[in-house]
């Protein structure tokens, strides 16, 4: 075997046992990437002030802005005018501020007969149909991320559970400069009636 050919061979094995490294490196961290991060709520926010007082406000985490898009969605349901800051912040400066289309969806949301200022209190632990969805103190949520939760780089889909649904719901996140963003929310999706708005008991 001639010189060139050892150095070539060398090569290959080294570009190949790189190789191989990265997708060990990159399948590692996709399982420290999956599991539940909790969050814990003593009160919930009423203002925009308020929400960026949170450590979460940071939001240098996807999960800690999925935690913050549920509170601003909770703030929407009381304070539509406040709301709609909370939501502006969480989606970033590099998006445009809600638009008239995007308001009108929410709207309609929170105007469902069935429970509709509901849905975001019902991702809170402990919160039902039978408890009109008063989640238990301190207020509680949990997000996972499962294995395809970042199959898109700079974007990360997290999931959470419903006391009103069989099926989780997820929110999606984009990062930039190392602060996550949201970027789509599928939240907003009806849920059981309350008890007491549900004439079949």
């Amino acid at each position: 075997m001639g010189l060139f050919d050892m150095f070539k061979r060398k090569a290959a094995n080294e570009v190949k046992n790189d190789v191989k490294q990265s997708i060990k490196e990159s399948e590692q961290n996709r399982k420290r990437e999956q599991g539940t991060v909790r969050f814990q709520f003593s009160s919930l926010p009423n203002t925009l002030e308020e929400l960026k007082a949170l450590s979460e406000a940071s939001m240098d985490t996807p999960y800690k802005t999925a935690a913050l898009t549920i509170l601003s969605l909770c703030i929407y349901a009381k304070n539509k005018d406040e709301g709609i800051k909370c939501l502006n912040f969480v989606r970033g400066p590099h998006q445009k501020p809600l638009l008239p289309s995007e308001i009108q969806f929410f709207d309609d949301r929170f105007r469902d007969s069935n429970g509709g200022k509901l849905i975001p209190f019902s991702y809170f632990k402990g919160a039902t149909p039978e408890n009109e969805y008063n989640g238990t103190k301190p207020y509680t949520l949990e997000i996972f991320a499962n294995s395809h939760s970042y199959e898109q780089d700079t974007y990360c889909t997290l999931h959470i559970y419903s006391g009103g649904a069989d099926s989780e719901r997820q929110v999606q996140l984009r990062v930039a400069s190392g602060t996550w963003y949201l970027w789509q929310q599928f939240l907003m999706v009806g849920i059981k009636p309350p008890k007491s708005q549900n004439p079949w008991g």
